[in-house]
Parts: structure tokens; C-alpha cells; sequence
């Protein structure tokens, strides 16, 4: 328990509060006109400090720009590829707007202009990443006991609007991976198994089991500011994905080197064998190219990204008759739930298929 103590000014007498933190130093209060003013200070401090809830004077005038960069060093568990964007928001958003501010000093309604600001001519996702960097910064101050709540947590946020998936027909698929010539076999890949374009190129020779028709996925190449890192897949699980037959002819050409003979088995399957195929350029690269002749050829054929390929791959095998858990093993999704979130305008069909059953067997049990 504190204490108070009376002393002389020249304004008259005042009274201090000591008392200890919860990490047992002392410190102490001034400047209370009158002892009852003293002592309900000192009362709510103990019950603060009994409660867990005591917030130091002194660690809530910590710099966000110290705080965030401490936050930002303890990122290590993101994968390369994710964590270059949160630098991004940190670096251009979030840092230079709330650097300079106390943490003690943020104001939900602050941080709710803030959030109306970056809204203008930005995307939703975008400014929930922004925003998610500052949230998770203070969300670490509360923990540290720094303010009592984070100001960050209940504002109005933009919502992420589902966008449409482009889906190919077996016949555009085939148009498509005519068109990207050099690269029509990474198309066909994509298209019928489903891996991410990463895992695709972080494939070896050593992978492709062309007896059984299974790739192992154990491994993912993605290009982060000009640089390739090589890690395990998005959700750190290797799972083995069955490919159609009409695939092996093709891989077995890739395993052949320039004479004829056979590649080692450590080699990269697509581009060299040793270097890795880096994402076509998203104005200028191949597949623009070849998504653009394609659109000549075929007036029905969509816009869409070499990540389309993915779920072109979900819409091909939910045609075929795939059921869910299969499609969620093939693409490497955490969940069948997330596979059904994803992809639920690809089985509206299936509730159809549903209710004409029903009925068949309605009519044959009562005729």
C-alpha cells in the first residue's frame, strides 16, 4: 500500500501520493489540493494494479515509430511473400502518418478520419492491410500494458466485395496454352491440377511421379522485389495432386535435355532445371500476351490472371464430378469449409441435382 505526505508551496500546502508500480519501483504524485483528493488516487491505483489494469504514465509515451518497428521485427512467423506488404503499409502509410505519435496520444476518432482518408481511390483490401498494421501495433501496447485499450479496434471499415472468378472451358484452356507457346505445358499444369503458380515452378523432376501421376508439393517459389525465396507452400503442408494422363507425354518431354536423354532429377522441371521461372509481367508478360490473343480468337474468352488458372482447375474437377474434400486435397486449402466459401457459386448446381432427386424419388415411391 502507498502512502501520502504533505508538503509546502507557495501556493500553499499540497499533498503526494507514493506508491509502487507493478514491477515493484517506486514512484510517486503530486500536487493534490487536498488529502481525500490523495487518497481516492491512491485507492484507484490499487485497485488498477490489483485488477491488472494500471497503465504507466510512462510507457504510454512511447513512440509509435519505435513500437511498430519492434512489431515489424517480431513478424518472423509470415512468409516472405506476405510479410513485404505489411512493410509496404508500414512504411508508407502507417509510419508516416502516426510515427510521431505517442501511443498514449491515438484517439479512436483519429484513427476513424484516418481510415475516411485512405478510402479515397484506394481498394478495400488495401485499406484493411493499412489499417490492420496499426491495429496489430496497438493491440501489442495493450498486452504490454501500455493503454488500457486499443483505440484502433471497432472502427468503420470499407468491405472486401468478393470479385468474380474467371473460369475457363476445357477448350479455352487448350487455346490458351497455344497461344503462350514456349509455355503451354505450365499453362496445362496450372489448369489441371490446380497448384499455385509458385508451386508449379518450385517443381523438380524428382516431384513428378509419371507412373502413379501424382506431383509432390512440398515446396513454393514466389518473387518478392526482384527476388525468388523458396519455402515450404502457402499453408506449410506438402500434399501429393493427381494430374489427367494427357499431362504425362508432356512432362516426360520437359524431363529430356537437349539431347534426348534424361534431365537430373534434381533439376527444376519447368524453365532451365536450374533457374527458377520468374511471374510474367502483369502488362507486358506472356500471358498477357497470350491471354490477349485468345480474346481475339474467342469473343467469350475472360480477362483474368495466371492465378485463374487455380480456380479454373476447381471448376474443371467440380464439372467432372469431384466432391469436396477431393478438390480441398488437390488445391491445398486449409479447410473443405474454405473450398466451399471459396468456390460456392460452382456447386448452385449441385442444389439443383439435390431437389431433381428429391423429386425423382418422390414420384417413385408414391407411383
Amino acid at each position: 500500500m502507498g502512502s501520502i505526505e504533505s508538503y509546502a508551496t507557495t501556493s500553499g500546502k499540497r499533498y503526494r501520493v507514493i506508491y509502487r508500480r507493478p514491477d515493484h519501483l517506486q514512484t510517486q504524485k503530486r500536487g493534490f489540493r487536498t488529502k481525500r483528493d490523495a487518497e481516492l488516487y491512491l485507492s484507484a491505483i490499487e485497485i488498477k494494479k490489483a485488477t491488472g489494469e494500471y497503465i504507466d504514465a510512462t510507457a504510454s509515451k512511447a513512440l509509435i515509430a519505435v513500437l511498430g518497428a519492434d512489431w515489424l521485427a517480431s513478424q518472423t512467423h509470415l512468409k516472405p511473400s506476405s510479410l513485404h506488404p505489411v512493410e509496404v503499409a508500414w512504411r508508407r502509410y502507417v509510419l508516416p502518418t502516426w510515427g510521431t505519435y505517442k501511443v498514449g496520444q491515438i484517439r479512436h476518432s483519429d484513427v476513424q478520419i484516418w481510415i475516411s482518408q485512405l478510402v479515397a481511390g484506394r481498394s478495400a483490401t488495401t485499406v484493411l492491410r493499412i489499417y490492420g498494421v496499426l491495429a496489430a501495433i496497438l493491440d501489442v501496447a495493450v498486452k504490454d500494458r501500455r493503454i488500457p485499450s486499443n483505440p484502433a479496434r471497432g472502427v468503420t471499415l470499407p468491405r472486401k466485395t468478393k470479385g468474380q472468378h474467371a473460369y475457363l472451358s476445357h477448350r479455352q484452356v487448350a487455346l490458351l496454352a497455344q497461344n503462350s507457346r514456349k509455355h503451354s505445358t505450365l499453362v496445362l499444369a496450372l489448369a489441371y491440377t490446380g497448384l499455385r503458380s509458385g508451386e508449379a515452378t518450385a517443381l523438380r523432376i524428382r516431384d513428378v511421379d509419371t507412373v502413379r501421376r501424382r506431383i509432390q508439393v512440398h515446396e513454393n517459389a514466389v518473387s518478392v522485389s526482384g527476388t525468388i525465396h523458396v519455402g515450404t507452400p502457402k499453408t506449410h503442408q506438402a500434399r501429393a495432386v493427381p494430374y489427367p494422363t494427357f499431362l504425362n507425354p508432356l512432362f516426360v518431354e520437359l524431363m529430356k535435355d537437349s539431347t534426348g536423354g534424361t534431365r537430373g532429377r534434381g533439376e527444376l522441371l519447368f524453365g532451365s532445371g536450374l533457374d527458377y521461372v520468374r511471374s510474367p509481367d502483369s502488362r507486358r508478360g506472356w500471358f498477357v500476351s497470350a491471354v490477349r490473343k485468345s480474346q481475339t480468337a474467342d469473343s467469350t474468352f475472360p480477362r483474368m490472371t495466371l492465378h485463374d488458372l487455380r480456380h479454373t482447375a476447381a471448376s474443371l474437377a467440380i464439372s467432372a464430378g469431384a466432391n469436396v474434400k477431393a478438390i480441398q486435397r488437390m488445391l491445398g486449402h486449409a479447410s473443405a469449409a474454405m473450398t466451399l466459401d471459396t468456390y460456392a457459386d460452382l456447386f448452385d448446381d449441385d442444389l439443383d441435382s439435390v431437389a431433381d432427386a428429391l423429386d425423382d424419388a418422390r414420384t417413385l415411391s408414391i407411383d
